[in-house]
């Protein structure tokens, strides 16, 4: 693999020193103040110099609750409420394959990899397919199979068998992960649910679940089985600190204080709570305090309508802010660390800071533009004034996958999506 020195650049959270840094093997192999001898250099094993002067490396994103392939479905069930969404969602879903969830995988790349998102951990169909077109395009993925019986006992037989299935093919995978998905306790049959936390359990996997998004699934769990989601959910195993908890937005202390015992991660995904009206208090200081882990997503894009974390934050923080009527709710580190650390440790993964050793995920960050003339902290320039567009590389273990806004083949990619919107959309006529 090739070496690459970054030269000469700022790094997020240290001032305003610049840094040389040094990339090996896909690896962070040394981070030296510019002008210092050393950072692995002496052997002269270089094969790319580049100057960053006036330009900002920071750790790259980690998009904790996706639905990658509905960059296919932006525009799903417009201004409806949630249930009403959902049902939308599922008809369109009915007509979607293997070849769907590839090309629209291959889009949300793109678009992950132009906003600053180098891992991804996606809860969407067909995980072969999704895990292909995210190696192809050299982002990092963890792709669930994802169970939904309706509670149907057939259908939960045969979905047991997929799963298994799927998990043995994923031996074959070299960069991503897989994961067992569960899509939700109305959605999923109880005698699935033990099923997927004990073969989760079992094989060391991640469980990715969604989890207390409404008002209404509290409602009718508790109507159902006189326990919150949460608290079913734990009485059925499914918590962990192996599981990933996509949106538990809806939560009274008794959740709070399971989600923190358990050590689930639970994953903000502010956008598609605000467009679907799901809510907007999540709370995050008491999560923090009980001991989950806080996680950045954006949901899919038949909900968030885009993948751009960057933008994630700034909605996170500022909503947070407003309903607590406290300013200093969420500051900027910790928004930083939601996005990218907190991930990172969430999946397992070697990323998520700008460190010797760690992988060589890196969002080098252009300054020279309007939104960074103010002597602000660069995090409050980057997450409070600047768009993702002032990104001008990525790399992602070690590899550019944009480099100076270009991205290789985006243009193919876009015209192949397009031939299989146009298929599926004449099959629902």
């Amino acid at each position: 693999m090739e070496t690459i020195l970054l030269k000469n650049i700022q790094i997020a959270g240290k001032g305003k020193d610049e840094y040389d840094i040094l990339v090996r093997d896909g690896l962070i192999a040394g981070i030296t103040r510019s002008g210092a001898s050393g950072c692995g250099t002496e052997d002269g094993m270089v094969h790319e110099t580049l100057s960053c002067h006036g330009k900002v490396a920071v750790p790259g994103f980690v998009n904790m609750h996706t639905h990658a392939a509905m960059t296919l479905m932006r525009g799903t069930g417009e201004d409806v409420a949630f249930h009403q969404w959902i049902k939308e969602i599922w008809d369109a879903e009915s007509g979607i394959d293997p070849e769907f969830v590839y090309w629209g995988t291959k889009v949300a790349c793109i678009e992950m990899a132009r906003t600053g998102t180098t891992s991804f951990n996606d809860h969407y169909w067909f995980p072969d397919s999704g895990y292909s077109a995210a190696e192809e395009s050299g982002v990092r993925s963890v792709n669930s199979y994802v169970l939904c019986d309706r509670n149907d006992r057939k259908v939960a037989e045969k979905e047991k068998t997929r799963c298994i299935e799927a998990y043995g093919r994923s031996g074959k995978w070299r960069k991503g992960a897989f994961a067992v998905g569960v899509h939700s306790v109305y959605s999923v049959s109880e005698d699935l649910m033990l099923w997927a936390a004990e073969f989760a359990r079992s094989n060391g996997l991640k469980l990715h679940i969604h989890l207390s998004e409404t008002l209404k699934e509290v409602e009718d769990c508790k109507k159902a089985h006189g326990l919150s989601p949460v608290q079913y959910a734990d009485r059925l195993g499914l918590l962990g600190p192996d599981t990933v908890a996509a949106h538990t937005l809806w939560l009274d202390g008794n959740d709070i204080e399971t989600l923190g015992l358990r050590g689930v991660s639970c994953v903000h995904n502010i956008n598609s709570n605000l467009k679907l009206s799901s809510g907007y208090r999540f709370l995050y200081k008491e999560l923090k305090t009980a001991g989950a882990n806080i996680c950045m997503g954006t949901d899919g894009c038949a909900s968030s309508n885009n993948l751009d974390i960057l933008e994630a934050m700034k909605t996170s923080a500022m909503v947070q802010k407003a309903w607590r009527e406290d300013p200093s709710a969420m500051p900027l580190d910790e928004l930083l660390d939601m996005a990218t650390a907190a991930g990172a440790k969430a999946l397992g993964l070697n990323t998520g800071k700008i460190e010797e050793g760690k992988a060589a995920d890196i969002l080098i960050v252009d300054t020279d533009n309007t939104f960074f003339l103010s002597p602000a902290p660069f995090l409050a320039n980057f997450i409070y004034s600047a768009h993702s567009d002032c990104i001008e590389s990525v790399i992602c273990g070690g590899k550019f996958i944009m480099r100076q806004h270009r991205i290789p083949g985006e243009k193919e990619t876009l015209q192949e999506a397009r031939k299989v919107l146009l298929r599926m959309l004449s099959g629902r006529r």
